[in-house]
Parts: C-alpha cells; structure tokens; sequence
C-alpha cells in the first residue's frame, strides 16, 4: 500500500519542481539564520551556512538525482573559512589585551572570561574577557588598577574585532556558496 502511495506522490508531474523549490527555500532560510547566527551568540552562524551547502547538495545530487551546482571544493573552502574565523574569533580577547600592553596573564585572563562569559550570553561575551583580563592582570600580575583596566578595555575591543570577522567571514561563505551554486558550477 505504502509503495503505490510513494509511486502515486512520486510519479506527480511537478514532483521535481516542487521538489526543487523545496531545497531553494531551505537553502536560503539555512543562510538566512547562519548570517543571523554570525551575530546572535547562541547560533553557530558558520556551522548553520556549511549545513546549509550540505543539505542543499544532498538533496539536489541524492533524493532529486539532479545536479545541485557545488563542487567539492567549495565544502573545503566553507570548512576552512569556519576553522579560521572560529579561531580568530577564540583568540581575538587575548590579543586585544595583548596588544594594548597587557602581561600573559591579561591574555590568559581574557581567554578564561571568554570562556565563561559564553554561559552569560549575550552580554558575557563583551563582558567576560573585559574582566578576565582585569582580574587577572590586577591579581597574578600585580597590576595597578589603571594598566588592568587597559588591559581589560584591550581584551573587549579584541573581542569585538573577533565578532566583526565572523560576520564578514559569514557573508563570504554565503556568497562562497551562492557563487559556486549559480555561477561556478
């Protein structure tokens, strides 16, 4: 009973067009919330864009039997971009302190705040390296108060730096894939 159900749905004329249709609208909405993502803390905005070319590749090659338009290299490329912006993005804090005149432990103290900052989200992600980087710099390093607090201002404007690549790298890896889908492939 099911197969003559499955053949009937199936053997429709317009199976594919909708079909098609189907995988175009979850692609975008996919790219939609993976650019979303880029800013909204709980969204893992670049993972949701390399699922999206995933699915839109497996429903196009695998269940359509139609090409989708992606190469592989593109899934590289997508992979890449997500291993380069999630790391620049974990180590930005630790930099920005760094690069205002912070000690390691600034740096240190602005990795363990981003850290924990991640569960008091969204706030903690600015807020959380900020004052790592103070109270580790005023208690390991003996700092005075106003060198920890540059220190900390350092590590929040790193942090920042970091979310601006990530939405940059975000909009890459969705026209990446717009690219490759109309154009290269």
């Amino acid at each position: 009973m099911w197969d003559t159900i499955w053949n009937a749905v199936t053997g429709w004329q317009y199976w594919d067009e909708l079909g098609a249709t189907g995988v175009w609208i979850a692609t975008i909405c996919l790219l939609i919330v993976g650019l979303a993502g880029c800013v909204v803390p709980v969204i893992p905005g670049h993972l949701v864009i390399v699922m999206g070319a995933v699915s839109h590749w497996f429903f196009f090659e695998q269940v359509l039997g139609r090409e989708s338009g992606i190469e592989w290299w593109t899934f590289a490329v997508l992979v890449a971009l997500l291993a380069a912006s999630q790391t620049f993005e974990f180590v930005s804090g630790a930099a920005g302190a760094k690069w205002f005149g912070g000690t390691k432990w600034g740096s240190a103290g602005a990795l363990v705040g981003g850290i924990v900052g991640m569960f008091f989200m969204p706030f903690g992600l600015i807020l959380g390296p900020l004052l790592g980087a103070y109270a580790f710099e005023a208690w390991f390093a003996k700092q005075e108060t106003k060198p920890a607090m540059v220190s900390g201002v350092g590590s929040a404007v790193g942090t920042m730096a970091g979310i601006v690549v990530k939405i940059i790298v975000g909009v890459l890896m969705a026209g990446w894939l717009l690219a490759d889908i109309w154009w290269i492939g």
